[in-house]
């Protein structure tokens, strides 16, 4: 059972939804200090703002562009040097917008993103390198483990999350560095990703189809979502794989997707 008690924790996407309530749940938890990271300024200063009159010099808020490796580097070089240490890191920036316009942002900041920063992270932290090993929490999503017409970029986005935090997490890679890499899957959120502004399909006139499919899927509280990261983040091992859905608790469902795999790798081996 890992102790979140007087961690260093960094979340990106951390202003608003799943990512300000984690934020709130790692400080109760007895946290050092949070570096949360957005780009929604107001949102993420008044959280700060907000968390301070509880939690006293334990958050800080600094705006970033997770696609901006310059910046994001910054923001880790700044917790090495005011902490000199890293131990729990949430990659938890997402877009859900298959748009023409917006696609390539979100390939990028769902893909290419996460994995620098888990990159840069896994570096840091890593025992046989100066580090003193920890966590990485990859938010994949639900889309990860079906398929949909309407969002075919998100759900691949989400796919190749898990498949990159599965390999990268294998036990070997965690023995050498002391660095869990876990993934976490969201069923559907009441968050203002669902909102029409933030979702959109790869072809509008898909629009209402997309929206008929959520509302196949029970809506679940940013609470019980963010709830359920603490919870695989204290239990979980390197490169297993999360499931919290419907408001019920996290479930490892690490099983269910090797044997997935399983029988995919069944047909070229």
């Amino acid at each position: 059972m890992y102790n979140i008690n007087d961690k260093i924790v960094f979340i990106t996407g951390g202003a608003a939804g799943i990512g300000a309530t984690a934020v709130k749940l790692f400080l109760e938890e007895g946290a050092k200090h949070v570096t949360i990271t957005d780009i929604n300024v107001t949102a993420g200063k008044q959280l700060e703002k907000e968390l301070e009159t509880k939690f006293k010099g334990r958050v800080k808020f600094v705006k970033c562009d997770v696609r901006n490796d310059e910046e994001l580097f910054d923001i880790y070089k700044t917790i090495i040097d005011d902490h000199g240490f890293i131990d729990v890191v949430i990659n938890n920036a997402g877009i859900a917008n298959d748009s023409l316009d917006g696609y390539r942002t979100a390939l990028n900041v769902n893909i290419n993103a996460l994995i620098t920063s888990t990159l840069r992270a896994r570096d840091l932290m890593r025992t046989d390198r100066s580090g003193r090993g920890g966590i990485i929490m990859n938010t994949s999503s639900a889309a990860a483990l079906m398929q949909n017409r309407c969002l075919p970029i998100y759900f691949a986005t989400k796919s190749a999350v898990l498949q990159f935090s599965i390999c990268i997490g294998a036990q070997e890679n965690y023995e050498k560095t002391g660095v869990k890499v876990m993934t976490m899957c969201y069923g559907v959120t009441d968050t203002s990703l669902l909102s029409k502004e933030k979702i959109k399909p790869f072809d509008e006139e898909l629009t209402d189809e997309l929206y008929d499919f959520i509302n196949l899927f029970p809506l679940q509280s940013a609470h019980s979502a963010a709830m359920g990261l603490i919870d695989a983040c204290k239990r979980g091992d390197s490169g297993s794989v999360w499931l919290v859905n419907d408001n019920k608790p996290a479930e490892d469902i690490t099983p269910v997707v090797k044997k997935a795999y399983g029988l995919l790798t069944s047909l070229v081996i």
